[in-house]
Parts: C-alpha cells; sequence; structure tokens
C-alpha cells in the first residue's frame, strides 16, 4: 500500500500544482475587481445573515490514511456548534465523512462518493451547481467548504473556506491591475468569471485533498512498517530469549540427571 499510494502521490502533486497558477490568478483578478462593483449584479455575491449554513466536508473514501479523516470530521463538528444543528445542512464528499454524519442523523442534502480514483473537473461542476442552486433558491445563506490542503507529503493542513457568498480574500500577489482596461467593462468579466471561479476553486479543493490523502496515506504506511519491522524484531529476540532459556534447562536436567547416575 505504501508503493500504491507514492505512485498515486505522484501523479495527484503533479495535478494539483498545475491547477494551483489558474485557481490563485483568477481569484486574484476577482479580488481586485469585487470591490469596484455592486454586488447586486449577481445572487451569487449576496450576502445575507446566515440562518441556514451549508457545510461540504471533503473526506476519503477509505481509511488507512493516519488522522487524514478525523481531523476533518473533528474541526466539522466544531464548525457545526456554532450554530443550531438544524440550521447546517451537509455536502458529504468521500465514505467516511459521510457515514460518520449519517450515523448521527445530520442533515446531508447531497453525497458524492468513489470518484477520487477516476478524478475528473466534471465532478467539481456538479458539485457546483448544486451549492448554486441551494444558494440562490435562498436554502443556503453561506457555504463553507473543509479539507485537507497539501503541503508536503508530510503535511496536510485542514482548511476551512467561504465558499459563498464569494468574499474578497488576500492574496500573495503583488501585481495590480488598476492600470488594466478591461472590455466591455468591469460588471460583465465578474458576471464571466464568477460561475468558472467557483468550479476552479472547488476542482482546486479537490485535487488537494486527493494529494494530501495519497501522502497522509504513505506516511501512514511508512510508519506502520516501521512499528511492524521494530515488532517482528522485539518478537524474534523473545522466541530467542525463550529458546536459549529452554536449551538451558534442558542442558541443566541432562547434566543434573547424568551427575545423579554417577552418585548411584
Amino acid at each position: 500500500m505504501k508503493m500504491v499510494a507514492a505512485a498515486k502521490l505522484k501523479k495527484a502533486q503533479q495535478a494539483i500544482e498545475k491547477a494551483r497558477p489558474y485557481a490563485y490568478k483568477i481569484n486574484n483578478v476577482l479580488t481586485q475587481l469585487l470591490p469596484q462593483i455592486d454586488r447586486a449584479l449577481s445572487p451569487l455575491l449576496e450576502v445575507r445573515e446566515p440562518e441556514n449554513v451549508g457545510l461540504v466536508v471533503i473526506t476519503a473514501d477509505r481509511g488507512l490514511c493516519g488522522a487524514f479523516n478525523s481531523r476533518i470530521i473533528r474541526q466539522a463538528e466544531k464548525e457545526i456548534a456554532k450554530y443550531d444543528q438544524e440550521d447546517v445542512q451537509l455536502i458529504c464528499i468521500g465514505k467516511k465523512g459521510l457515514r460518520h454524519f449519517q450515523r448521527r442523523d445530520y442533515r446531508i442534502i447531497a453525497q458524492y462518493t468513489d470518484f477520487f480514483g477516476d478524478l475528473d473537473f466534471t465532478n467539481a461542476t456538479s458539485i457546483v451547481n448544486v451549492i448554486i442552486d441551494a444558494f440562490v433558491s435562498e436554502g443556503l445563506d453561506r457555504v463553507d467548504v473543509l479539507y485537507n490542503e497539501f503541503k508536503n507529503v508530510i503535511q496536510q493542513d485542514v482548511v476551512v473556506e467561504q465558499f459563498l457568498p464569494l468574499v474578497v480574500q488576500e492574496s500573495d500577489e503583488e501585481e495590480s491591475i488598476d492600470e488594466f482596461l478591461f472590455e466591455p467593462n468591469e460588471e460583465e468579466i465578474v458576471k464571466s468569471l464568477v460561475p468558472r471561479h467557483l468550479n476552479v476553486q472547488m476542482w482546486r479543493m479537490l485535487l488537494e485533498s486527493n494529494a494530501a490523502e495519497q501522502g497522509a496515506r504513505r506516511t501512514a504506511m511508512d510508519n506502520a512498517t516501521s512499528n511492524a519491522e521494530e515488532m517482528i524484531d522485539d518478537l524474534q529476540m523473545q522466541y530467542n530469549k525463550a529458546r536459549q532459556a529452554a536449551i538451558t534447562r534442558e542442558i541443566s536436567e541432562i547434566v543434573g540427571g547424568a551427575e545423579a547416575m554417577k552418585e548411584e
């Protein structure tokens, strides 16, 4: 499993490294344009009092990956505790999170499982469509996403990110677009970019989680291998000690029997 996870990790890491630049750049453009336009331009920009909150919880379909799933689930429960449980609706991605919340009778409005093995951009768009429908119909006033962000093989950070309504997020990009001319205008560009932005960000989050899962599984299997080798060494030592004690006892019995026969 360690070797399989290592192979999958390399592929997943390459995918997320390719997706990040575009996702960060489109986020940077919207970050600088949003303060310049009227939020009434799009229902996806409308800020409402969060009476009904949606929580997208991204876990894995399988276990044996250390604390990868449990950390997300614990953080999700902390987020839910900020509101009344009846006011929170869940979109569960991955079997581990789905089974956990199903057993505890949480409100689950959508579920997605068994697609990480063949992850495709259409998976992200289908999830986003459900989120947009729920938000536009005012069934949800705010949507947050919980996922593991891939840092490296041994580090995955739990991230809680507001998905809707769109907010201005700080970016590491220093480039400013204030001097750019927009055609036809900023409003039309924002209307065009917002749906694309949501799809790209969800795609990035799925890729982040997939890469983080493989990294966590590789580390967990490496630790399991090391622990198994240590256990084998300990058991071998105990076996050798027991065998040596048995041999010593047999020799002592033979010597004692031989001495007894001499005395007779």
